[in-house]
């Protein structure tokens, strides 16, 4: 075995995945031999560190559950009709209202896309190092008797609370029972002031409160949720409808 090749086992056995890629590129390429040694070193450990962003990137993304892993704030349509204020969204993609453990509320109508925008903030966290979960309310409440009868709901919850971003799409979508509403606000609870929650719904905030029915705990929700919160109310027509519309158009034509 030559040297070299020894070499090159030992930067793998140190799982050196993206620095052996770029010795192996260096090694190929001429060009690079007029680099002198402080450069050629650069560019190697440039390039593990990329590899090693790329692949956390790959494994949050995979851990997440988006429902929409393709959307990204630079495709969100901002049509005046909307109502989205673009340097808002700016300023939301710096991403200090996950340091600083605040929450978003994106509301508004059937289709008018406020889990693609749920996403594409998340998306957003993700590229930047933010561990993120999406759940549809329903099935992540639905989960509860489930971890609660084999005995690891604890341990559920704490991992639930790990995540940087929490992801609940379509709050208010359907009725809720008061085991749920209790459920709800040790989610809420287990994340206050060390994680944020992005929540959708097509409730207006303000009858949040008659919803959860149960006073003492909606306040104590409520609370929660929307202190400190970014507001986003989307309006216009349904995007769904939008698109439909054209794929129908471009058939005929």
């Amino acid at each position: 075995m030559s040297s070299f090749q020894h070499t090159l086992d030992q930067i793998a056995e140190l799982k050196l995945n993206g620095f052996k890629a770029a010795l192996l590129q260096q090694v190929e390429d001429p060009s690079y031999t007029a680099l002198n040694f402080e450069e050629r070193i650069s560019h190697l450990i440039s390039s593990e560190v990329l590899d090693r962003r790329n692949r956390k990137i790959k494994r949050l993304l995979s851990r997440s559950k988006l429902k929409y892993k393709s959307a990204f704030s630079e495709d969100i349509d901002y049509s005046p009709s909307r109502n989205i204020d673009r340097r808002i969204l700016l300023s939301l993609s710096e991403n200090e209202w996950i340091k600083h453990h605040q929450n978003i509320i994106i509301s508004g109508a059937t289709g008018t896309g406020k889990t693609y925008l749920a996403c594409a903030l998340g998306n957003n966290a993700i590229k930047n190092g933010y561990s993120v979960y999406y759940a549809r309310i329903t099935k992540l409440l639905a989960q509860i008797p489930i971890v609660r009868g084999d005995g690891s709901y604890l341990s559920w919850l704490a991992n639930l609370s790990k995540f940087n971003v929490l992801i609940l799409d379509d709050f208010g979508s359907c009725p809720i029972k008061m085991q749920d509403v209790q459920e709800l606000l040790e989610i809420v609870e287990e994340r206050s002031q060390i994680g944020s929650i992005i929540i959708t719904s097509q409730l207006n905030v303000k009858d949040w409160h008659d919803y959860l029915a149960e006073p003492t705990v909606a306040d104590a929700i409520l609370d929660r949720l929307i202190h400190n919160s970014h507001r986003i109310n989307l309006k216009g027509d349904s995007m769904r409808k939008m698109k439909n519309s054209l794929s129908n158009s471009d058939t005929l034509e």
